[in-house]
């Protein structure tokens, strides 16, 4: 049984390292490089709004211009909302229009998603999927909305 294991694991470790050289040599994509970020939108106390695939709210910053991220240059910024980044084409979920979603580069030459030209983020406190208590939150000099599938604003109530 031993020699038996130790075959299996060795015959596993080569075909990995094989996977892993070929992936780092322009070979067949691994599953880590040929991730595109999807889009879906998901009915929310504030209406249907954008998330990632994990049902987490994606937001837009107003000090952003079209097709732009400013949070970038914002100390402690990026940390704390985070862009949602893709490595393939994004994808449009049910309802969402795929016509609207797109990208832009970011320093370092990440992709980051972006909705009707707004750049989208994810809020790195937030304790799970659906939440809207943070649409409205002003930091770093703009406020964080949600955003719907038409790509409008979405702002708190009241």
């Amino acid at each position: 049984m031993k020699r038996i294991l130790i075959v299996l694991v060795g015959g596993l470790s080569a075909a990995l390292a094989a996977a892993a050289l070929a992936g780092a040599h322009g070979g067949a994509p691994n599953a880590s490089t040929a991730r595109a970020a999807k889009v879906l939108l998901r009915n929310t106390e504030l209406g249907t709004l954008l998330t990632n695939a994990s049902g987490f709210t994606l937001y837009e910053f107003t000090r952003d211009h079209r097709n732009q991220d400013t949070c970038q240059k914002i100390r402690e910024c990026k940390s704390e909302w985070p862009a949602l980044k893709t490595t393939g084409k994004p994808v449009a979920g049910p309802g969402v229009r795929a016509s609207l979603l797109g990208t832009i580069t970011l320093p370092g030459g990440a992709k980051q998603v972006t909705y009707a030209g707004h750049a989208l983020y994810i809020y790195s406190g937030d304790p799970g999927p659906a939440v809207t208590s943070y649409i409205g939150t002003k930091v770093f000099g703009g406020l964080w909305e949600g955003i719907n599938a038409a790509g409008h604003a979405v702002k708190q109530h009241g």
